[in-house]
């Protein structure tokens, strides 16, 4: 009985960290996610056509096009900015002191 107690609070100990680091993101709501289907039906995805053999093919083309349209109209994306500003940049002859050695 004692075993069975030490292995259930080993389990819940290495389950609890995955169980919070899988709550981190926040879920998408039922209109968001509705709208990234419109997203993809606009690029070409159509799913109920019943075509089960070209499905991821058509899925990642469509994924592109949405991907690609949403980097030319500036929506998501990464922020200007460096987040290593204060360090200095290395330059050609000191990298290539560094880790071009014959």
């Amino acid at each position: 009985m004692k075993s069975l107690i030490q292995a259930v609070v080993i389990a819940a100990a290495l389950a609890a960290p995955v169980a919070s680091f899988a709550q981190a993101a926040q879920p998408l709501t039922r209109a968001q996610v509705r709208a990234e289907l419109v997203q993809l039906e606009k690029a070409g995805y159509h799913p109920g056509d019943g075509d089960n053999a070209t499905y991821p093919a058509q899925i990642q083309a469509a994924e592109a096009k949405v991907a690609a349209q949403n980097a030319a109209t500036g929506v998501g994306g990464v922020a200007s900015g460096s987040s290593d500003a204060s360090r200095p940049a290395v330059s050609k002859a000191d990298w290539d002191a560094m880790y071009n050695r014959p």
